[in-house]
């Protein structure tokens, strides 16, 4: 069974044969997986009124466990936005009462962002529905499949 990268990779072997053009199999299916993938979780993130870049976070406030703060560049550090995409996160999440920013008690000059009552309970019923989103997107692997895919997209970086 031929996909779209297969017929790219056609036409580029009649139009260019002397290019190894290998690569774009594994880096356009990556590509259009993640597309896919990003729509299917945006899906499930917008019944809880989140999009991805909220729901990371939320949760990474919540995983790192009561009292569920964090410092900005922690908090960076740990979710899947970048630093200069924080503040503007948190603008959001704070106007809806998700988190709220106050004064270091360690650090004066720093910020220590804490995950509302509010906050956790919704990040609290989004994560299921979440991971369930997971699970049905990864169906057609088998477990083996899955540990590989893991291991093997580690070793790219991801």
């Amino acid at each position: 069974m031929s996909d779209h990268v297969d017929n790219v990779l056609a036409q580029w072997a009649a139009e260019r044969p002397d290019l190894d053009v290998s690569p774009m199999a594994v880096l356009g299916r990556l590509s259009r997986a993640s597309r896919r993938l990003d729509s299917e979780l945006a899906q499930t993130f917008a019944t809880h009124n989140l999009d991805a870049a909220g729901f990371d976070v939320l949760a990474t406030l919540r995983r790192a466990g009561a009292p569920y703060a964090l410092s900005p560049k922690d908090l960076a550090a740990g979710a899947m936005v970048t630093s200069a995409a924080v503040a503007q996160r948190l603008n959001k999440l704070e106007a809806r009462g998700l988190v709220e920013r106050s004064r270091n008690d360690d650090d004066g000059r720093s910020t220590r962002v804490t995950l509302t009552e509010t906050g956790r309970q919704l990040v609290d019923a989004a994560l299921p529905d979440h991971v369930a989103t997971e699970h049905r997107l990864l169906e057609p692997l088998t477990g083996v499949e899955r540990q590989t895919l893991a291991k093997l997209l580690a070793k790219l970086g991801g």
